[in-house]
């Protein structure tokens, strides 16, 4: 029989399951003790989003699948705002240069409409990117609607016609080359950085290569724009595709967090696994800021 050390102070949302859990401690093997642990987290993220949905008023809000590439284009200026001028993460403001220039921004959105428009498809037909976008009803005009928030999902897998395999050349895949023509350096940093965010991304992809379905929903973006923050938007974001997920095949859903997000990623079921990304990079840039992230995903938590 496996046995851990006696728990003396638990947790405050645990103290009412202390003498269950002594119990098991004594009785059961620890991947039981685990299980009810894990449980118990469940519960009370489930509990936290009924009172938070209970005391959220109704403002119009809708999440759909971005299908032009105008939307793209509008959605990329919530994720300028977000990612670049309040939150200022370095990963992503290197590769957007410009991104506070009229041209830098119309480049990075060209980008990302490039991305949109290579989607493939998984074998039952469905794309394995998913773009989204969230709206609001407009102030101005009645007839229609601005886009506050963005979100991508990937269907990924290592095995052929299950998703987008894992990246393995990333100067290509990110198109280094053209965004830093003249720039080695930065092109070695950037690889080395998103490797180091994706290191364990990767990792659970191979190791699902096995399970079945042989694949993960990861969720690669969610930005809301900081004027229309704390309004329930990127949780919805977040619910979409953890819904998505279930309708392909109970996938887990899979996240680097960043400090901003994991708050809402844990109230939806995500937990972390392991502590803070370390960003692997040679001594030159080890002065540059990079921002904490921190991998989570919805099946096999780590307690």
């Amino acid at each position: 029989m496996s046995t851990i050390e006696p728990i003396n102070d638990l947790p405050t949302p645990l103290e009412p399951w202390r003498g269950i859990i002594l119990f098991f401690l004594h009785t059961y093997p620890t991947s039981n003790i685990v299980w009810l642990l894990r449980t118990r987290r469940q519960e009370q993220s489930k509990l936290e989003m009924m009172a938070s949905q209970r005391q959220r008023p109704d403002i119009g809000l809708r999440v759909n699948i971005i299908h032009q590439p105008e939307d793209i284009i509008q959605a990329f200026d919530c994720v300028c705002e977000a990612f670049g001028r309040q939150v200022q993460d370095g990963i992503w403001t290197a590769m957007n240069p410009g991104w506070d220039t009229p041209q830098g921004r119309a480049y990075g959105a060209e980008r990302m409409v490039a991305r949109w428009r290579h989607k493939t498809n998984n074998k039952d037909g469905l794309p394995n990117t998913i773009f989204l976008k969230a709206t609001l009803p407009c102030p101005q005009f009645e007839d229609r609607r601005i886009i506050v928030g963005f979100g991508i999902w990937v269907q990924a897998s290592s095995v052929e016609g299950h998703g987008d395999p894992p990246t393995e050349d990333l100067t290509n895949s990110m198109d280094l080359d053209a965004l830093y023509p003249d720039d080695e350096p930065e092109r070695r940093y950037l690889c080395q950085v998103v490797s180091s965010l994706h290191r364990r991304r990767t990792e659970v992809i191979k190791q699902k290569a096995t399970a079945m379905p042989p694949a993960v929903m990861i969720l690669d973006m969610c930005a809301v724009d900081p004027a229309h923050q704390r309004k329930g938007i990127a949780r919805e974001l977040v619910r979409w595709g953890i819904d998505e997920a279930q309708r392909r095949g109970n996938l887990e859903a899979i996240t680097e967090a960043s400090s901003m997000g994991r708050h809402v990623y844990g109230q939806m079921g995500f937990q972390a696994d392991g502590s803070e990304i370390e960003y692997v990079v040679d001594d030159e840039f080890a002065s540059r800021p990079k921002p904490p992230n921190l991998f989570m995903r919805t099946h096999e938590n780590v307690v």
